[in-house]
């Protein structure tokens, strides 16, 4: 049990490999660092991604994820490497989370941390974003991410306003840079809809994200997955805007194109808050269950790391 001095922070890197169980594997082994507990990892074919969750104390989880952006540099080339997410880097993303005993702030000099860390040992550049943003314009992922690898290799060079804050200007050669940050909880929830018609998920997409005059704090985009059309979303203030509210809100648009929600996934975990049981949410996503998808459960229950 966790002692009520103790400090939790959790990262959930999201590394651009989906396809290759033996890398993910190999990544994730990576991560085994005394203190840390590994609480959940998916990987998604289509948006050929892996989505790591681990938690402990704030030193042992920066060590944690810095090996894994290690290994994710060694074992995957962005050259050769497809997807329908956006990415940056082998390791994309590299946010840390409070959860006990510690706040955003401190979470934000973590990341600061972690990314000379991870230019020093490994060559791989970093932008910071969010709370751990070194600039105003870096503060939303999206814009860092702008361009996408392809794009991003060429514009550091050439444009001094995009280049890393940590190493560059150029990037790795095939491991990209990394976006690493410091953010409260964000709920990535994905919903498929009865139709393979892209055009529906994008639809529904542009009504309900905030940049476009959606919902508060919600991010979205229309992806066909799976021979699927799929709302992907990333809610990154479930108070403000819960997951019924967001399904609701989902289900009705989806309505007026002729179409309805299949089916719904989570990606990584949820904390506690945000859990509404018996919801229409939770009934829609195929074996949800508590223990192993709730951040506090799942802390006093961990997984156990790859051997």
């Amino acid at each position: 049990m966790m002692s009520s001095e103790e400090q939790i922070v959790e990262c959930v890197p999201n590394f651009s490999e989906g396809t290759d169980e033996g890398k993910i594997r190999q990544i994730i082994k990576a991560m085994n660092v005394s203190g840390v507990r590994l609480l959940d990892f998916s990987r998604d074919v289509t948006h050929n991604r892996c989505v790591v969750t681990v938690a402990g104390p704030p030193d042992a989880v920066l060590e944690s994820a810095v090996r894994g952006v290690g290994k994710a540099a060694e074992l995957i080339d962005l050259t050769r490497q497809t997807g329908v997410h956006p990415r940056i880097g082998a390791a994309d993303v590299v946010p840390f989370v409070p959860v006990k005993g510690i706040k955003l702030e401190q979470c934000a000099l973590l990341a600061r941390q972690a990314g000379a860390q991870i230019w020093k040992r490994y060559h791989v550049p970093v932008y910071f974003y969010e709370a751990a943003a070194a600039r105003p314009d870096r503060a939303q992922l999206e814009d860092v991410r702008r361009g996408q690898f392809e794009g991003l290799r060429v514009a550091a060079v050439k444009d001094a306003t995009r280049r890393p804050d940590v190493g560059g200007p150029e990037l790795h050669q095939t491991a990209g840079a990394s976006a690493v940050g410091a953010r409260r909880f964000l709920v990535a929830y994905n919903i498929y809809l009865d139709k393979p018609d892209v055009a529906v998920a994008r639809a529904v997409a542009r009504e309900i994200r905030a940049s476009g005059g959606g919902m508060p704090g919600v991010k979205a985009m229309g992806v066909l997955a799976n021979g699927r059309a799929q709302v992907s979303m990333n809610i990154t203030d479930f108070r403000m805007t819960p997951l019924r509210t967001v399904f609701a809100r989902v289900k009705e648009l989806a309505a007026k194109q002729g179409a309805e929600p299949l089916s719904g996934e989570l990606i990584g975990l949820i904390p506690s808050d945000a859990y509404e049981p018996d919801s229409e949410w939770a009934r829609q996503i195929s074996g949800f269950d508590a223990a192993d998808k709730v951040l506090e459960r799942r802390m006093e229950n961990p997984l156990a790391w790859p051997v």
